[in-house]
């Protein structure tokens, strides 16, 4: 293998799925990197280590910053413009539009998908409905373009030569977005950034983005049923204001803090509270590498990364009552579960893992691509045997 091109969709933050392609640029860091647009700050920017991406044109779009998303519809002819001719192996990170890249049938094409478009898929109601969005004009055109979007993604599924989920959740929504399978390799947590402490305080905790489907406000809703217990909610998003003006007396929204002290929050907590059907769930890893038992929605990447009645417990339904339950069993029975354990199950995420995994499935996946790509004229052309092989000047090879 000479060649690796990673494609990233854009580049605006470093969240999840920016850690997972830092730790690709580790594994391979003489890789090229494409994005469609490149708005990092120089704060956030580091991960990449110097390396400049390739973008797109939408990078010379107007009001860049404000109206990325807005730019959704052009973003698979935007990919599709890169000539990645260059390349052996094409390694994307897709959650809209990065795998839809054009590459040879010399080419192999390793597409790491943290979930299908979700707005698009199953979501599309959540989204419609959130958004204002279920009737009118504005409704119909949004419907229109998520139809196209759908149409064209289960196309460009068809470029990739393997796809790599990052949790068994997702690689059963693969399946049934694209009818294709895929292999499970978990994403990278940063583990050490997180130390376990075993000596807890009398609260809980919830950290996510405040955006509608992390279901912070059902977690406010059900503490305001226990108004004994006390909350803490770190984070900040568009839904901040409207938790701060009916927020209970027991619930402390602390807004966005920095590592450190996030960190320290989490140690101290007696649970962390999770709502989302999340693909993953990142934030989880975190707070069990704190030795910070998770109480979790029973459904998503949950279920595979918090083991139940050993780092965490589960609520079955998104309704407040449901959590408040839960709460009320991991109260009768704290004292079961084992803190070291949770922190050693979090270990198992860390991001010496991923690239360990990485590697190995790429290597593999090289290895009979090119085999494969090593016999394809043979198998159209034949064996040539002594009958077939006549003088120079005549055909040489049999043909059919």
């Amino acid at each position: 293998m000479k060649n690796v091109a990673l494609i990233h969709e854009w580049l605006t933050t470093y969240a999840g799925s920016e850690r997972v392609v830092e730790q690709m640029l580790l594994q391979y860091p003489e890789s090229d990197l494409f994005a469609v647009a490149d708005i990092l700050s120089d704060e956030d920017r580091s991960f990449l280590r110097g390396k400049e991406p390739t973008t797109s044109f939408i990078q010379k779009l107007p009001f860049l910053r404000r109206f990325l998303r807005h730019y959704l519809p052009l973003m698979p002819m935007a990919v599709e413009q890169w000539d990645l001719s260059a390349y052996d192996v094409i390694l994307s990170s897709n959650h809209a539009v990065a795998k839809g890249v054009i590459c040879g049938p010399d080419q192999l094409h390793i597409s790491y998908v943290h979930t299908p478009i979700r707005y698009a898929w199953e979501f599309q109601s959540q989204y419609l409905r959130e958004s204002k969005l279920t009737w009118g004009l504005r409704s119909m055109a949004t419907r229109m373009i998520l139809h196209y979007m759908r149409l064209w993604d289960n196309v460009s599924a068809t470029r990739v030569d393997t796809f790599v989920a990052n949790s068994q959740f997702i690689a059963n929504r693969i399946q049934k977005c694209y009818g294709r399978k895929a292999e499970v390799i978990y994403p990278p947590v940063d583990v050490d950034a997180f130390k376990p402490n075993y000596d807890k305080e009398d609260y809980y905790i919830a950290a996510s983005r405040l955006v509608p489907y992390k279901r912070v406000d059902l977690i406010v809703e059900a503490f305001r049923l226990m108004p004994e217990r006390k909350l803490l909610v770190v984070g900040d998003g568009p839904m901040y204001k409207t938790l701060k003006a009916n927020c209970p007396a027991n619930v402390e929204l602390m807004g966005y803090l920095p590592h450190e002290r996030m960190s320290q929050l989490m140690q101290g907590a007696k649970a962390f509270v999770f709502a989302a059907e999340e693909d993953f769930g990142i934030t989880s890893v975190e707070a069990q590498a704190c030795a910070t038992p998770v109480i979790a929605y029973g459904r998503g990447g949950s279920l595979e990364t918090v083991v139940e009645g050993v780092t965490g417990c589960f609520f079955e339904e998104q309704v407040p009552q449901s959590v408040a339950d839960a709460v009320d069993a991991f109260e009768r029975q704290q004292d079961q579960f084992d803190l070291q354990a949770t922190r050693c199950h979090a270990e198992g995420f860390r991001p010496q893992r991923f690239r360990a995994e990485l590697a190995e499935l790429v290597d593999a996946e090289w290895a009979k691509f090119a085999e494969t790509r090593r016999r394809r004229p043979q198998q159209k052309l034949g064996t040539p045997s002594s009958s077939s092989v006549e003088a120079p000047g005549r055909h040489a090879i049999e043909i059919g």
